[in-house]
């Protein structure tokens, strides 16, 4: 004894040099290949006591039974092609249960006579379990397992009208007829396969152990086919695990789909690390990863959103000379996705499509929603047009993200076209889809069109959630219908929906717009008094609505109110202030919040800076406008269009043509387009300083771009035509003049 446990512990030390103590993938796998070092060891001491299989001992036959068996088993081995049913009908009345099992023991070699004669019987009355158990033995030792496993599901499927069999009798029977009838071991990997796939586990954990009593080990498929269904049948990873170590106990010699078993158990768990580990130390216990075992971690990598050691298996993947198939690639495309590298995610499709990998609607999918999602709405239709080209039918996901998509880029002729074909295809629209359309009408004033679809949805079953009724909100009030928003938001309470921030500011921002402020602000309390705060728009609107009725103080108010309840305000609140500011004249206190904001690294943007170069070159103090476009340009906020509009408008009325026509040309440059005011302050400019060639130049390209004339302009220009000789041009100016000018009012718009 005191050699053996010498021996142990020698081999606990050499199997422990190979990991790092550290790691509890390391410690799993260390215990592993110590038990497995184990067993083998205790198999060749001999340690383990396995017992031999019964001897089968029947029924001995009368001398008359003997006789009437003999004869029934001469009869139909000579009956070959006569129906049984015939030659056997004189021995009916004669022939007992116990015959068929003294017949099958004359007939066993003949396994098709075998499964005649059983069933002949079977149809006259149910055979014994003993009987049963035989033909299953005969049928195994045939080489025919198909047969035996039917005949073990009938034990379930199709159990005896007089007598319920139970795993133990079954088992029993099975052991005690095992060694006269085929002594094939594969029969109890049958019952093992049998009892998994209908889900009875704990008797198949039962089998394994009872044979192991006799030696016998079942075999590595039969147990990976256990492992899986654990997974599939009850979602038990933890219990797959235990059975993997258990398992390996006993002497099982796993292969490389058992590991993919175990390293898909892994990930279920989250363990993906851990999987990982394994995955590189399969060649190490004798088994070789294939593609499936680098796919199960790419994906648990993926669904960790682990993109770095995702990409780092890819790599060794591809190294080892795998593959990887649609399901790997999917991961990974979904993955990228999610993260935000639907272009990167694309370029893997690419090469899923350039190995000869035909993708499936799910992967086309998962790429046009995620280009919907980061605001690439061309190449989601790019990608669902591809779609179709490959007669891949979309999903309702891909025609729910298109919609959106459509919806966001104010697209609505187009969404409502998907819309309708998804109708067509048999697909059915969901609250979402609805909504996304609802908001969308409303956003561009069709609150009627949205209320249409906000009753069909009502009609086929969906219910409109608080999403569906703010937008309806929304559109109301934009169109300044507050009292028909009230009258929703009493509708949605009735329907027991609770109002959130959204319909709230919706509201709110309605009754801001048609100069409600005393009810907006008693709006905010009862939002304070529900439990929801308010948010940066909340103040936002409330410091607009403050600010364009002049009431500065109170705009200012709600600003440090802000900052003091830790609201962060947005560059769109401070252009709220800064407007206010401006159009109340308060231009001092506009460059001191301007100073302000970029003390507390709050960056202003190129709205914020117009809005003080507009009063100032309404001033025309064009040297102040100068000095806040350098300090913008020096903060690195980059000009808009209207920047540069604002600027030569201002300098046309101060007379400075250099400087304005220098902002045009840099303007152009820089792909801005000139308003119909900043054509008309260059052009009268030029005329001003008899500058007629500029000027024609600009009032050409004014008409190029759809813009029509002052009368006046119209005038000169015609003048100047006239007295040059050009008919044609004066006559065709007369009559724009004529048309845009006197008739239709219509001065400035474009045709």
């Amino acid at each position: 004894m005191r050699r053996y446990s010498f021996f142990l512990l020698s081999r606990y030390q050499e199997c422990s040099r190979h990991f790092h103590p550290g790691s509890a993938t390391s410690q799993f796998l260390f215990l592993f290949q110590f038990n497995n070092s184990l067993i083998q060891n205790l198999s060749s001491l001999s340690t383990i006591s396995t017992r031999a299989f019964p001897d089968f001992s029947p029924k001995k036959p009368t001398i008359r039974d003997s006789e009437l068996v003999h004869h029934i088993s001469t009869t139909i081995k000579q009956s070959q092609s006569v129906p049984l049913r015939r030659i056997l009908k004189p021995f009916e009345s004669k022939f007992r249960p116990d015959h068929l099992i003294w017949v099958l023991m004359n007939i066993k070699d003949d396994y098709r006579l075998v499964l005649d004669f059983f069933d002949w019987f079977c149809i006259r009355r149910d055979p014994s379990l003993e009987a049963r158990c035989i033909v299953i033995q005969i049928a195994v030792a045939a080489k025919d397992p198909k047969m035996a496993q039917e005949l073990f599901c009938e034990f379930w499927t199709k159990p005896s009208t007089n007598v319920s069999f139970s795993f133990s009798r079954i088992l029993e029977k099975l052991i005690y007829t095992y060694k006269d009838w085929g002594s094939n071991p594969y029969v109890f990997d049958i019952f093992f396969q049998v009892l998994t796939e209908a889900g009875t586990f704990d008797d198949a954990r039962k089998l394994f152990n009872k044979m192991l009593n006799y030696g016998l080990i079942l075999s590595v498929d039969s147990c990976n086919l256990f492992l899986s269904r654990l997974l599939n049948n009850i979602n038990c990873p933890k219990m797959a695990l235990k059975v993997f170590s258990e398992f390996s106990e006993a002497g099982i010699s796993w292969n490389t789909a058992s590991y993919n078993i175990l390293i898909h158990s892994l990930c279920l768990i989250g363990k993906v690390k851990e999987a990982h580990s394994l995955l590189l130390q399969m060649e190490f216990r004798g088994s070789i990863p294939d593609a499936i075992s680098y796919s199960t971690v790419i994906n648990g990598y993926c669904n960790a959103k682990e993109l770095r050691s995702m990409l780092r298996v890819l790599e060794d993947m591809q190294l080892k000379g795998l593959k990887p198939n649609a399901y790997t690639f999917n991961s990974i495309i979904l993955l990228m996705c999610n993260t935000g590298r639907v272009v990167d995610a694309e370029k893997v499709f690419r090469e899923m499509m350039f190995l000869g990998i035909i993708p499936d609607n799910v992967v086309y999918t998962t790429l046009i929603d995620g280009f919907s999602k980061i605001g690439n709405f061309a190449a989601a239709v790019r990608m669902y047009n591809e779609m179709q080209s490959q007669d891949i039918v979309p999903d309702f996901i891909a025609y729910t993200a298109l919609i959106w998509g459509h919806c966001q880029n104010e697209k609505i002729a187009e969404a409502n076209k998907l819309f309708n074909e998804m109708l067509s295809v048999g697909l059915k629209p969901d609250e979402f889809t609805y909504t996304t359309l609802i908001d969308a009408y409303c956003k561009t004033g069709d609150v009627k069109m949205a209320f249409s679809l906000h009753n069909e949805m009502v009609q086929i079953g969906l219910v409109p959630n608080v999403v569906t009724y703010t937008a309806l909100v929304d559109g109301l009030c934009k169109q300044g219908d507050v009292d028909a928003a009230n009258e929703l938001i009493q509708e949605m309470r009735e329907k027991g929906l609770v109002l959130n921030i959204y319909t709230y500011n919706s509201l709110l921002n309605g009754l801001c717009k048609s100069g409600n402020i005393g009810q907006a602000v008693k709006l905010m309390k009862d939002m304070e008094v529900a439990g929801i705060q308010p948010d940066v728009f909340t103040y936002t609107s409330l410091m607009d609505a403050y600010c364009k009725s002049g009431e500065m103080v109170k705009a200012h108010q709600l600003l440090r109110e802000m900052l003091h309840k830790g609201i962060q305000p947005t560059a769109v609140t401070f252009n709220v202030l800064m407007n206010g500011f401006c159009m109340s004249g308060m231009l001092e206190d506009g460059e001191k919040l301007l100073q302000w904001m970029l003390g507390k690294g709050i960056m202003p943007n190129a709205t914020t800076y117009n809005f003080l170069m507009k009063q100032y070159c309404v001033r025309n103090n064009m040297r102040a406008a100068a000095e806040i476009y350098r300090g913008m340009v020096y903060q690195g906020v980059m000009p808009n269009g209207n920047t540069y509009n604002i600027l030569i408008r201002g300098h046309c009325k101060a007379r400075n043509m250099k400087e304005a026509w220098f902002l045009h040309k840099e303007m152009v440059e820089k792909g801005f387009d000139l308003t119909f005011d900043t054509y008309h302050a260059l052009i009268n400019g030029f005329i001003k300083r008899k500058k007629y060639l500029e000027a024609r130049v600009l009032f050409k390209e004014m008409r190029s771009k759809g813009f029509f004339a002052e009368k006046e302009l119209y005038l000169i220009f015609a003048d100047m035509n006239y007295d040059e000789g050009n008919i044609d041009m004066t006559l065709e100016l007369c009559d724009e003049a004529i048309e845009n000018c006197f008739m239709d009012k219509t001065e400035g718009r474009k045709t």
